[in-house]
Formats: C-alpha cells, structure tokens, sequence
C-alpha cells in the first residue's frame, strides 16, 4: 500500500491534472459520469419508499418532490460553482474546512460518510424485500448481507470497474422509468391494459383532492422526498478521479432540472394517474404494482428486477463515497491514519474496509426490527443529508464573499440569485428539521444526530490536542 498526507489544494490548479499526493487515477471517463448524474441519485427512495408518501399524503407528493427538486438545484449549482473555483477529491469537506473552519470540516466529512453509510443500510433493507418477491421464504437481514458482500467486493477491483458498474446500473434504471412513463401515458391516452378507462389523469385531484390528508401532512412527507434525493451531490467526490472535471461535472449539474421533471415528477405523475392513490400499499414498490396492475406479462418481475439494480446502484455508490470521504479525512489528519493508505490499484482499501463493516450494522437493524428498518435508517441519514448540503450553501456564500472582495478568484460557473437562493435553500433546510420534529419514527433520526454531533464535537477536541502534540516544536 501507498500512502500519502495532502497539501492545501491552490486557487487554479489544472482541472485535468490530479492533484499528485491525492493519489487517485483519473479512471472516471465523461460517458460515465454523465450517466451516473442522469440516474446515480435514483434509488431506493423513489423506488420503493416513495410507496409510503403517496399512501401518506397522496397526490401532493408531487409538490413534494417539486419544491425539494428547486431545492437541490440551488445546492448543486452552489457545489458546482466550488468544484469550478477548485476541483478536489475531498469536495464539501475541504471547502467547509476552508471557508467556515477545521471544525466545520471535520462535521461535514464525517457526518457524510455516516450519511452513506445509513443510506446503504436502507439500500440493503430494500433490497432483501425485492429479492423476497421471488423467495419470500428467504429471510430479508440474509439478502442484505449477501447483498452488502458483492458490492464491497466489487469495489475491490478498480475504479474503471465501480464507474462502468454505475454506468449499466444507471443505463437500467433510466430505460426503466422511461418506458414506466411510456406505457402509463399509453393507458392514460389509449386505453389500453386490465385498467381500461380506471386511469385518468383525474387521479391527481378526484381522489380527496390534491393533498387528501391536508398541507400539514404533506410537508410532514419531505423527510422522505429529502433521502430520495440523498446522493445527487455525489458527483462532487468524483472530482479526484473523473477525467476533465470541471468541464465533466458542470455539464452534468446544468442538466439537474431535466433529470428532476422527467425521472422525479414525471414518473410520480404518470404513476398516480393510472392509479388512485388510494391503491397503493406501503413496503410494496409504486413501480411493481402498477405494472402488476397494467397486466403486461412478466412487466412486475422485470420492474422488480430494475427497483433491485437501483438499491444495488445506490449501495455501490455509498461504498464508493464513504470511502473516499473517510480517506480525505485521514489525509488531513481527522481520521487514523491507516484509512489514508491506497491499495496498488490506488483504492482506499482500509477505508473500503471500515466502511463496509459499519454498513453491516443495518444487517443488524433488519434482524432486530424488520419493519421499522427502513424508516430508522433513511431518517438518521436524511439528517446527515441535511447538514451537508447546509455547509454547501454556507460555504458557498463565504466564498463569494472572498471573491467579490478580490481574496480569491471568480468563478465562470455561478449559481444564479446568490446569495438570495442561499438564504431560501438553507431556511428549507431548517424546515425540513422542524418537520422531522413532528414525526415520532423521523424524530429518532433527530436524536441520532444529536449523539452523533455531541461524538464529533470530543472526536475533534481529541484529534486537535494529538495533532498539536505530535507537531514538531518551533525553535
């Protein structure tokens, strides 16, 4: 193994040069990337928890999905605008430990590795329910752990191969969600299918009205619309390894919107017309029973097969992410040490290692309390979520401060309405906490973190006071 201790990345440095003590390999081609923006955050949320918004507050989970969508937006352009000033492996750690402090650093970078590490536990916990379509009689914590198994050895072998990986998972999932809305707006013209004249788009407000159950209950749905969306600033880590990075990742950021109106909103639309709301079951994949319903032969296994991919899809990336964050870590000295080391293939083996035996913890939940998994898990990572895209926006605007004042340079790639739209992003940030507040199974994600943030805070204390003793004396 290698290891290596990271300098302070300078303003300018050649986006198509990797920073040489990172170091990673530039095995990340543009084809790849590109894909795993269009479908890398399309997961398990939309997937398969998205059942349990629309039986909770039923067509307004489109507005849902809406509102968080412009959300995420202004947070993407925010990172893009950062990757743009200067690209780097460590993304929204680095730029929180550069513009709001050590501390803020530490937080972010450790908290989003938790994040992911939640996020898998969840994707293992679905995928155990989708492999249960076929054998029921397998029980859901063994899948999972297969499951986890696979994937951590996947991850083993390159970087080319977890990239090419995502880009078939990714090819699968936008196939599948296109040809979902294809055939649904089939139905809803043509009439066609076991459903006949049933679909209508007069689903979306027939049915107890657009939001049945009141506006209170529909905002009370954003925690789940928030983990659905976990994952979109992934392509910020793939900064150390994608080839071209600042023209790859803001191409791939300008096309946000189009992937949030067609593979978000547009598939929930087309879901909600061909059927009531009212029809659908909560743990039971949207996808799987409207296909189910629409009577193509087969079509509910193949989609169960494709809401299994993306589980898979969205764990493989957690893997991926987790350690490579936890290994920025450790090159800046906020992680032990053997977590900086790299394999010959340049990968964060004991990083790798560390991150998949946290994850394992889910298998754990599963066998504990089977029911509640899913929500526990998705609730503590949205938390986590939550503070990261927060620190984003935060040190966004610290950035353009220094730059508007001539500190640093200006980026070409400017998030539009700064720092208003920081301002509006961050207090729907702090709405969505509030709203979390309200629920009791969301709230223990609120209690985790507090324990977690209360650990980080004497983590770092700790760390500080080893660091300032193992630094040379000054003459």
């Amino acid at each position: 193994m290698t290891s290596a201790r990271t300098a302070p990345p300078r303003a300018g440095d050649d986006a198509g040069t990797a920073t040489p003590d990172e170091g990673y390999q530039r095995g990340l081609s543009a084809r790849q990337i590109q894909m795993m923006a269009i479908g890398g955050a399309i997961g398990t949320g939309l997937f398969y928890g998205s059942s349990t918004g629309i039986a909770a507050v039923g067509p307004s989970l489109v507005a849902c999905y809406a509102a968080a969508g412009i959300v995420i937006f202004f947070v993407m352009r925010a990172l893009g605008e950062l990757l743009t000033y200067r690209p780097t492996s460590g993304s929204f750690a680095d730029y929180a430990r550069e513009f709001c402090g050590p501390f803020a650093g530490f937080v972010t970078g450790w908290s989003y590795w938790a994040a992911w590490v939640a996020a898998c536990m969840a994707e293992v916990t679905a995928a155990g329910h989708y492999i249960a379509y076929w054998w029921p009689a397998v029980p859901v914590w063994a899948t999972a752990a297969v499951a986890l198994v696979v994937l951590f050895v996947a991850n083993l072998v390159s970087v080319k191969l977890f990239g090419e990986l995502e880009f078939w998972f990714a090819t699968i999932k936008v196939v599948a969600i296109t040809a979902l809305i294809v055939i649904g707006v089939g139905v809803l013209t043509f009439g066609f299918s076991s459903l006949g004249q049933g679909a209508s788009v007069q689903h979306l407000w027939a049915d107890g009205g657009f939001a049945p159950h009141g506006a209170w209950q529909t905002m009370a749905a954003m925690q789940g619309v928030v983990f659905a969306y976990l994952g979109i600033e992934l392509i910020g880590l793939t900064a150390g390894e994608a080839e071209n990075p600042k023209q790859t990742l803001r191409k791939a950021i300008n096309t946000l919107p189009v992937r949030i109106a067609v593979f978000y909103i547009g598939a929930l639309i087309v879901l909600l017309s061909v059927l009531s709301w009212t029809e659908y079951t909560p743990g039971v994949s949207p996808f799987v029973q409207v296909l189910a319903q629409v009577g193509i032969p087969g079509a509910a296994g193949i989609m169960n097969f494709v809401v299994l991919t993306a589980a898979l899809s969205s764990c493989n990336s957690g893997i991926y992410s987790a350690s490579r964050m936890v290994r920025g870590l450790a090159v800046n000295g906020e992680a032990p040490s053997a977590m900086k080391n790299l394999s010959k293939r340049h990968l964060p083996l004991p990083a790798l290692a560390l991150s998949a035996l946290v994850m394992g913890i889910g298998v754990i939940v599963n066998v504990v309390s089977p029911d509640k998994a899913f929500v526990y898990v998705t609730s503590v990572s949205a938390c986590a979520g939550l503070w990261t895209w927060g620190m984003i926006l935060i040190a966004h605007l610290r950035y353009r401060s220094k730059a508007r004042a001539g500190l640093l340079p200006t980026a070409d790639f400017r998030m539009p309405g700064a720092p208003v739209t920081n301002c509006i992003a961050l207090a729907a940030l702090v709405f969505v906490v509030v709203l979390m507040a309200t629920s009791s199974d969301t709230r223990l994600g609120l209690y985790v973190w507090a324990v977690w943030f209360t650990i980080l805070t004497i983590g770092y204390q700790v760390t500080k006071r080893r660091t300032a003793r193992s630094a040379p004396a000054r003459p």
